[in-house]
């Protein structure tokens, strides 16, 4: 039995407005592959520091000092990273959200009320990414000020 020309009217109405944030979502999980890179790439980094300064004391490495600096700036890149994939997951689930409600309130004409809350949920989702992207050019930030500081040694 062949559904009715009205019931697919708006089911496929309601998919065609819930691909689009389902887009955004791709872009979330690609940054979330990438925060996840660069924070295992900067623990990698702070454990064999770790490694060397428990080996040793500032009399015996020379670069004790300087070690305990870039350990400092990985602690802080590590908690940079670690809030702006908190705030991309957040991104996630509040897009996430924003399908649903677009798929329900179209898909049950009018029976459940959620067109409400689908700019709110969808703002708030871009607005995440938006902070996540910006903590993410931080981080970049510290790791190539990190970088040149160690230049200037001679």
């Amino acid at each position: 039995m062949m559904p009715a020309a009205e019931s697919i009217n708006p089911l496929t109405e309601a998919i065609q407005l819930a691909i689009a944030p389902v887009f955004l979502l791709t872009g979330v999980a690609g940054m979330l592959n990438a925060l996840g890179i660069r924070l295992a790439r900067v623990i990698d980094r702070g454990r064999a520091l770790e490694d060397i300064l428990i080996q040793s004391s500032p009399s015996t490495e020379p670069r004790f000092d300087q070690f305990m600096i870039e350990l400092q700036s990985l602690d802080q890149r590590r908690k940079i990273i670690n809030g702006a994939t908190a705030l991309m997951v957040l991104c996630a689930v509040l897009i996430g959200l924003t399908v649903v409600e677009l798929f329900y309130s179209t898909g049950l004409q009018g029976r459940l009320q959620l067109s409400h809350w689908v700019a709110t949920t969808f703002l708030l989702g871009f607005g995440s990414f938006i902070a996540a992207c910006v903590l993410y050019l931080v981080e970049i930030i510290l790791a190539s000020r990190s970088i040149t500081l160690f230049k200037k040694r001679p």
